[in-house]
């Protein structure tokens, strides 16, 4: 390994933050720069890439490659965070749709589309986090952004529910995807499962349990990390492929 760099694919487990698993990287190998590419919130599990040493520098181009999320949603309700984390703040009944009518809607947020990213996130407005802004009962407005949604499949629901798996560009927020396919449905939507299953390359099958982080030890860590070398040909077919 080149000077203690490189990179750790970890599978997060829910209910624990991100942050949780960048520490106990950090405290097990003991290494001083260990950051992560992208943030995936408390409830969520799924693949999180953990970088280190001088893969730090390579941040941007990890986050910006594709991802496929797995979410399940439940109609009728809307929260203040999105899922079910939050504060119900409306239901509404539920209408009958048949199959192609849900197909239908989901199939018109494909494509380049305008997301407005939610008050509950990591995203900073005049250096404070939004979600702390929102934790205290503000709100800021903040401005639409474009994001890709490359498709959207129906893996299954019911009357009170909708399961889809979405393969999308950095920046999008699912739980906000969802709220905003519940508004065209009419009924509302809050996200009560979400699991990031790839990045790029990386798949959640083959990534590192986040919970045996530190029986796995420093040594093993080390040696089931990706190279500086890897890691760098990774960022750069990404590039070279325009960000697909």
């Amino acid at each position: 390994m080149s000077e203690e760099s490189g990179l750790l694919s970890i599978h997060k487990p829910s209910g624990v933050t991100s942050f949780s698993i960048v520490r106990r990287v950090r405290r097990v190998l003991g290494v001083k720069k260990v950051g992560h590419c992208g943030t995936l919130d408390p409830l969520a599990e799924g693949v999180l890439l953990v970088i280190f040493g001088k893969a730090t520098k390579m941040q941007s181009g990890l986050m910006g490659m594709r991802k496929v999320y797995r979410s399940r949603f439940t109609l009728g309700i809307r929260t203040n965070t999105g899922d079910i984390t939050g504060s119900t703040v409306e239901e509404k009944p539920v209408g009958d749709f048949t199959e192609e009518q849900f197909r239908e809607v989901l199939q018109r947020f494909v494509g380049e589309i305008e997301q407005i990213p939610p008050m509950f996130s990591a995203l900073k407005h005049h250096g404070r986090r939004l979600y702390d802004i929102a934790r205290k009962g503000g709100e800021v407005e903040r401005m639409p952004r474009k994001i890709t949604i490359y498709a959207i499949e129906l893996m299954g629901r019911s009357a009170a529910m909708f399961d889809i798996r979405v393969t999308c560009s950095s920046g999008t927020y699912i739980r906000t995807l969802g709220e905003d396919i519940g508004a065209r449905l009419g009924c509302g939507a809050t996200m009560h499962y979400l699991c990031r299953e790839k990045i790029g390359p990386f798949e959640s099958g083959a990534a590192i349990d986040g919970g045996q982080i530190e029986s796995l030890g420093r040594d093993e860590l080390f040696r089931r990390s990706l190279p500086l070398e890897s890691v760098a040909d990774i960022v750069s077919e990404h590039n070279n492929s325009g960000g697909a």
